[in-house]
């Protein structure tokens, strides 16, 4: 494992979850390290979206543990992972097209001043931090009050990892964060994931392809049809065309 013996982030043993007669996942053990970048691989179906699903406390497993940090959790809702430090970016995008980038950034965390016995939202200070935060990633926009449906993708991608930093995310679960982007808007990403572990993140890059997450990840988890392939430190591996090969075969010598 990465955790160089110290107590990982994330610890997850005989993950099993059931809908009903389905299985979607068999038995699965996890350990995520402190900082460390984890490549999170399989094809469609193999499990990486309910496992993530339940990481982020989407929904319990059916059996199974889960640790945080060391202390066994139970999340019924993503409030209370988020109120953890766990922060998800989904693949269709976290942001609402039709709010502005203001809005956006701080959706479900408005500032509010008062004014008497009400309370109202503080436009003016969603707009100032806003702007300096996108801003200092990269984004250039000419108002914070701009839509987010004038944005390219990889802005998007952007702003919502930026957001999740700005809260202090200590897991960043990314899905599919290069989907349907541009060359350039992939290696912007890929700098703001750098960044993002730069300043003390753990992130989880989800991912059928490959070569997506190898430019940043240290170490490769591989599911296969709701089970544990194995996994693989990038020091051992020679080319990611490798890690595609024991995806494509469902099957590994040895795991480490």
């Amino acid at each position: 494992m990465a955790n160089n013996g110290s107590q990982p982030l994330v610890e997850m043993e005989g993950i099993c979850k059931d809908f009903g007669p389905v299985h979607a996942l068999e038995g699965v053990d996890i350990e995520i390290s402190e900082n460390e970048v984890v490549g999170l691989l399989g094809d469609n179906g193999a499990g990486k979206s309910t496992l993530i699903n339940i990481i982020s406390g989407v929904f319990p497993p059916t059996k199974g543990e889960y640790l945080f940090r060391g202390e066994e959790v139970d999340f019924s809702t993503p409030r209370e992972a988020r109120e953890r430090g766990i922060e998800t970016v989904h693949q269709e995008s976290s942001l609402v097209e039709t709010m502005s980038i203001a809005r956006n950034f701080f959706l479900g965390k408005e500032p509010t001043t008062d004014f008497g016995p009400f309370s109202f939202l503080d436009h003016g200070e969603m707009n100032k931090e806003s702007r300096r935060v996108i801003s200092e990633i990269g984004v250039k926009m000419r108002s914070p009050d701009e839509f987010v449906n004038i944005l390219s993708g990889g802005e998007r991608q952007a702003i919502a990892i930026g957001r999740a930093m700005y809260y202090g995310a200590d897991l960043l679960i990314l899905d599919e964060p290069l989907r349907a982007l541009s060359i350039r808007e992939q290696r912007t990403v890929l700098d703001h994931i750098r960044e993002a572990q730069s300043q003390g993140a753990t992130i989880i890059f989800i991912t059928h392809n490959v070569h997506h997450v190898y430019p940043v990840a240290g170490r490769f988890i591989m599911l296969d049809n709701g089970k544990k392939l194995g996994a693989l430190e990038k020091e051992d591996v020679e080319d990611p065309e490798d890690i595609a090969e024991v995806i494509a075969q469902g099957k590994m010598e040895a795991t480490r």
